[in-house]
């Protein structure tokens, strides 16, 4: 039981901009990151595609937004909407 509440505080949090809402109750959030080339040591921008879980359906195209890691929601769905950090323009 002790093992199961240590791994629970340590989820992954992300943080990404929302590309896609067109669904019920999820969002595409695209997460961003700066990774050095293992060979050319040059910084390389990686962009990766998360479906998040949004139970009131308050995101939309543009906001950013900071996603945790949870149990499958769904086949692809295994993060959900922690809190919506900045409002698209």
């Amino acid at each position: 039981m002790v093992e199961e509440t240590q791994t629970r505080n340590h989820r992954k949090v992300r943080e990404g901009v929302v590309i896609s809402d067109k669904m019920d109750k999820t969002i595409v959030v695209q997460v961003q990151d700066l990774v050095q080339h293992p060979l050319y040591k040059r910084v390389i921008k990686r962009t990766s595609k998360f479906k998040a879980h949004d139970e009131q359906n308050g995101c939309h195209i543009g906001d950013k937004v900071r996603i945790m890691e949870t149990r499958p929601l769904s086949k692809e769905k295994c993060w959900r909407l922690l809190e919506i950090t900045q409002r698209a323009k």
